[in-house]
Parts: C-alpha cells; structure tokens; sequence
C-alpha cells in the first residue's frame, strides 16, 4: 500500500496550486463580499482541464482517477473553496453527460463543457425533496418527440448563470419512488425555465445559488440520459464521486486554515512571547493537523475505492464524507479561536474558511444521511470483516 503521490499526480496537484495562488486566491475575499461568480477564472480553469477532471478523453475530459481529482481539488479549494466547490458540481454533471448521453447528445455538449465554455448546473435537490431524493416531484410527461417538464428545484448551484441544467424528473407515477425518475439534459435558456432571486447564505458566496422553475419546458427525448427510469441510479453514482468531491473541497480549506495558524502562532506574541511557545496552544495545532491528516486519508482511500470500483465504495464515500467535513469544519473553526479577534474580522480569510465549510455538512447527502447509509450497511452480515 503505497500512501506517496506519484510523479503525474504531484504534476497535477503543483499546477492546481499555481493556478489556485495566481488565479484564485488574491480574489477570493472580493468574490465573497461582492457575491461575484468568477466565470472568467472558471473558464481559465476549463483552459487547464479542470472542469473535466474525470470526464473521459473520448468527451473533450482529462479522463484522469477519482484519487487524481481529489489531489488537484484540495489545491483549489485552498484557493476559494467556494469557487472550487462550483467546479466539482460542474464536473459531476459533465461527468453523467459523457457516461450516460447518447453520442450526439454527448458530443454536444461535454466537449465544451470539460473546457469550461459552457458551465453546467446540477439539478436533484426540490422544496419538498431534500434529503429524500426518491419523492421528488418534477415531472416529465412523454408528447410525441420530447418530454414536457414541469416542477421545481431548490438549492441549485450557479443557477441563471450556466448554460446547462442535468435535470432530475419523474417520468413514472409517485408510486414508483426513485424506479420512476429519469435524468434529462436542458439547455439553461430553454422556453419556460424561470430563475428564482439569489439566495443570500452564510458561505459559498462566490456562486449564485437559485431555484428553477419549469413551466411547461419541451425537451427533446434524446435529451434523457440513459433511459427511462435510469436517473436516481445515474444520481447515486454522481453522488458518490460528489461526496468524495465535497470532502476534498473541506481538506482545501482545513490545509489553508492550519497553514494561516501556523504562520499566525509564529508571528504574535502575548505575554512577551510567540503563541507557539505555548503548550496548550501546540496541542490544539498539533490535533488540527492530525484530524487534517486523518480526513485526507480517509477522502483518499474513498477516492481509490470508486476507481477500483470496489463493491463497497458507496460505504467508503459517506464514511469520508462524515469524517472530513464534520473534522475540517471543526479544524477551521479552531483556527479562528488560534487567531482570537483576528479570527472573526473579514480582513483575515479565518472566517470565510468557515462559513465556506460549514455547508458540506449539508449538501451531497447530510451528515445524518451519511450515518444512516453506513450504519445500514454496516449492520450487513459480512461487511466489517470485508472493509477490515
């Protein structure tokens, strides 16, 4: 077992800290007090591959592993978490686009997407629909040539400001749950799709984040991805990767947070001396960087379980997704208590780590969620021995 990077890999992860220290982070703070969605740096980033990290090579992608994904995104997170957040999302939806489309779908639009000339938004989550993805309620009736859309959903990420919706709809009764929903590509301007106002949150302000509305939208049916019926499967595989992808995005913040409070404890003195010649301040330092080390771990086996396609790679995913995001959350928060005063004010990046953090215990399946699908599984005859 071998836990060092190999020469690609740190290739990949040097040029996304590059790009993350030159592109990302001397405007991070402005692209979060001016609620700005940095299309512009985006597309840069489609110049250097990263919004097709795992897309396919066939698909205009990097075709690069899930392990090699989670390397290049700690590096950007550390640069705007929230921004890279955007780009996991988009990543995750040209991903279902290359694996699940037909050709001619699938040549229209990943291809520019894995280049970041076209941004995608990812639509699963409705009003009534959070965490119980299966009773979802937008509906896709069949007319002829395309199917007709109508619903809604909640939450959606770089809403109004894509040019690509993966649309989650339920092409079966209510009474078929998750077996009766279907995934769907729709242009972002399509007739009859409506945009709700910005939400105003506490964190991820880099991206807009809206409702859609669909009011009698007209689809063509080779939009579908897969076929009818396949779209809560196509969704499960998304989140898998999506978990692995959101963690990832928590190490980026936790690394940078450690880093700033390293510097931090070396540079300010109290009592006529500098705080890390105090003990109890080093044992706080020395226990972020040892849950940091043990979330990345975790992230990165969870990686490496979905590229080898490992039968209990769903259960090693919401392991490292409960883990890194509930154990970086807590890493960045005990930064700003390191950092004091410092820590709260906005002139100092402690803060926006943290409210930047703290939605990733949220999003991608809740934290709850991610219990009960390891509890579930690990109650399973068998299992604790398999994942020993």
């Amino acid at each position: 077992m071998d836990f060092n990077l190999s020469e690609d890999q740190i290739a990949f992860r040097d040029a996304a800290r590059s790009f993350a220290q030159n592109e990302m982070a001397p405007h991070a703070a402005q692209w979060d007090a001016e609620h700005i969605f940095p299309v512009d740096v985006i597309k840069k980033a489609g110049e250097m591959g990263f919004c097709g990290i795992y897309v396919p090579e066939e698909a205009g992608g990097m075709g690069l592993s899930r392990l090699d994904a989670s390397v290049i995104v700690e590096e950007l997170a550390m640069g705007c978490t929230s921004t890279t957040a955007y780009i996991t999302i988009h990543n995750m939806a040209t991903w279902m686009i290359a694996s699940f489309a037909a050709d001619d779908l699938r040549d229209e639009f990943a291809p520019a997407m894995a280049m970041g000339e076209k941004l995608g938004s990812y639509c699963l989550t409705e009003p009534g629909a959070g965490s119980d993805a299966g009773a979802l309620r937008t509906s896709a009736r069949r007319d002829g040539d395309d199917y007709i859309l109508n619903g809604s959903k909640m939450f959606i990420s770089g809403a109004g400001s894509t040019d690509v919706l993966v649309v989650m709809a339920r092409t079966g009764t209510q009474e078929d749950g998750p077996k009766g929903i279907s995934a769907f590509v729709v242009p972002a301007d399509a007739d009859g799709v409506h945009y709700g106002k910005a939400e105003e949150k506490m964190g991820w302000n880099s991206q807009p984040t809206r409702l859609i509305t669909f009011e009698d939208v007209r689809v063509p049916a080779r939009n579908i991805l897969g076929k009818e019926g396949d779209g809560f499967k196509i969704a499960m595989k998304g989140l898998d990767g999506g978990r692995i992808n959101i963690a990832t995005c928590s190490l980026g913040a936790a690394q940078a947070a450690v880093n700033d409070t390293q510097r931090y404890m070396q540079e300010r003195e109290q009592f006529g001396k500098p705080l890390a010649s105090f003990q109890a301040l080093q044992f706080k330092l020395a226990d972020m960087v040892t849950q940091l080390v043990a979330s990345r771990q975790m992230v990165r086996l969870a990686a490496s379980k979905l590229d080898e396609k490992d039968g209990e790679a769903t259960l090693y995913c919401a392991m490292a997704k409960r883990f890194a995001t509930d154990a970086c959350f807590d890493v960045t928060n005990d930064a700003i208590q390191l950092h004091g005063g410092y820590g709260y004010i906005k002139e100092y990046p402690l803060e926006r780590y943290m409210r930047d953090a703290r939605v990733h215990q949220i999003l991608e399946g809740t934290n709850e969620i991610m219990r009960l699908i390891i509890s579930r599984r690990v109650m399973m005859d068998g299992v604790l021995e398999v994942i020993r």
